[in-house]
């Protein structure tokens, strides 16, 4: 329950409360450890974004969130949020007067205070170890506060079990017998935590509380991100500062960077799946009208269309992707339906596109050109692997290159055998192409896929490399893994000097 001292600044003011835990209930998701330089960071992006209020932990309950609070005290001036200490109410058989955990709350100096209390008898039985009498003494506090001027009573489904119209039916009820502000705060275990949110609003709630990304215990929190998209887009409801939703996408990853947590492609509006086509069929509808199979415009979130090249791809797909790159096909329907029919050929071998986009680029130029985009041609190569005395193991490889009508032999060492012929491939191209010096391959994935139509099991490797400026990924496919390493290699230092618009042989 939350008591604001001034209202927030979103265009809803008092009358609609978009409350964040990340901090503090996100923070508590297995895997998930913020250092004080996190929080700082998480909690400036949550005022970009435009949330009305920032819930920092518990002040005083650990050395970290003592120097959170002081930090966030000299170091934020938040824009759109007010900043929110978390607490509990008083021990049992303990005054709130000589309440360490209360005394915390208070020399936080934090503008709002939310207070958590038990409700259900069996936490206070197995939790709180006290009676039902002493628990009522303790929430009673509680409602001491909410008639002394405390603004919200948040309703919290905090095992996360219960469903849309158990929810609408609690908020109803309690609305109806205290007249209280009510708000909801729920978990996703059912799977329902955003839709159990929507469930409190239509039922009168007019607070909600999430986290960005969903962040949380066992199975998550109610994501905020999407129920801010649903409120503005589906509800027709601006609950953040004009303009900010299209900065979800945005602060969506940038929060997940700061995590160190992988964002779900999947994640409704703001994945990099939420807008991303795949079947031909889709890809037909959507060149005639996105909104055939998008429910809405994924620019209105800071996303975008993404179309995917696989072997269910048709004639529309391969053209909106060729768009989306950049290249034009033109009414070319003969060039066209090459594109389709070689994309379909090598997946049938074990390629794959939908994650390879550089790889599929160099697919459409040499389609359109008649011949590969070459910068080189590696003739030979070689690995060996040693290991030594020591017990530490050296990888080696040896490129024989052509390039600008030179032949010449390079060397390289690493960790691995692909990280030595990534390494003797750049080493002995840098001479003449400089540009190599800031590629890095930043990832590699390997999978053996089985075979198909009684041919023997083949490998598949994807490539990420960075220049600085951005990523690409390409894919190589061979029965041997190196070799289909150094195809994938191979692809990724030619588009990365495709990249810097250098002119290939």
């Amino acid at each position: 329950m939350a008591t604001p001292t001034s209202s927030p600044t979103s265009p809803q003011g008092d009358a609609f409360h978009i409350y964040d835990t990340t901090l503090r209930d996100g923070a508590q998701q297995e895997g998930l450890n913020l250092s004080v330089h996190d929080k700082l960071v998480i909690a400036r992006h949550l005022d970009d974004l435009g949330v009305g209020f920032i819930e920092g932990g518990w002040p005083g309950a650990n050395p970290r969130d003592t120097e959170f609070f002081a930090r966030v005290a000299k170091e934020i001036q938040f824009k759109n949020a007010q900043f929110v200490a978390f607490g509990a109410t008083r021990r049992p058989n303990v005054k709130a007067a000589d309440d360490e955990q209360v005394r915390a709350l208070i020399d936080s100096k934090a503008p709002i205070i939310t207070v958590v209390a038990k409700s259900h008898d069996l936490h206070v039985d197995l939790a709180l170890k006290t009676s039902l009498d002493e628990n009522l003494a303790m929430v009673r506090d509680v409602r001491v506060a909410m008639e002394a001027g405390a603004d919200v009573a948040a309703l919290c489904d905090t095992n996360g079990g219960m469903l849309p119209t158990e929810i609408a039916d609690v908020v109803a009820d309690a609305l109806a017998l205290t007249g209280a502000r009510v708000g909801i705060h729920c978990h996703n275990d059912t799977g329902c935590a955003i839709a159990n949110s929507l469930a409190a609003i239509d039922a009168g709630a007019t607070h909600v509380q999430g986290t960005i990304n969903g962040y949380g215990e066992r199975t998550g929190n109610a994501d905020l991100v999407s129920i801010i998209a649903n409120l503005e887009l589906k509800y027709k409801k601006p609950v953040l500062p004009e303009g900010n939703l299209r900065e979800a996408f945005r602060i969506s990853h940038a929060v997940a960077e700061v995590t160190n947590i992988a964002p779900s492609p999947r994640q409704p509006y703001v994945g990099l799946s939420a807008f991303a086509h795949k079947a031909g069929l889709h890809a037909s509808a959507i060149k005639v009208d996105p909104a055939l199979y998008q429910h809405t415009e994924p620019e209105n979130v800071g996303n975008d269309m993404r179309m995917l090249v696989s072997d269910m791809a048709g004639r529309a797909s391969v053209e909106l992707k060729s768009q989306e790159m950049g290249i034009d096909l033109g009414a070319n329907r003969e060039l066209v339906g090459k594109v389709v029919d070689r994309v379909k050929e090598l997946e049938m071998r074990g390629y794959t596109f939908e994650a390879a986009d550089a790889s599929f680029e160099l697919l459409l130029r040499e389609a359109i050109n008649g011949e590969k985009v070459r910068f080189f041609t590696i003739l030979e190569w070689s690995t060996n692997v040693e290991r030594r005395p020591d017990s530490s193991v050296i990888s080696r490889a040896t490129v024989k290159i052509k390039a600008r009508e030179k032949e010449f032999i390079a060397a390289g060492e690493g960790n691995g055998p692909v990280n030595a012929i990534d390494n003797a491939l750049r080493k002995g191209l840098e001479s003449i192409y400089p540009e190599l010096s800031a590629l890095e391959l930043t990832d590699y994935k390997v999978r053996i896929l089985e075979g198909r139509q009684g041919t023997s099991a083949v490998t598949r490797v994807l490539v990420e490399t960075s220049d600085g400026e951005g990523e690409w990924t390409t894919v190589g496919v061979h029965e041997n893994v190196i070799a289909a390493s150094e195809m994938a290699l191979e692809e990724a230092v030619t588009y990365g000097l495709l990249r810097k618009g250098i002119k290939p042989e």
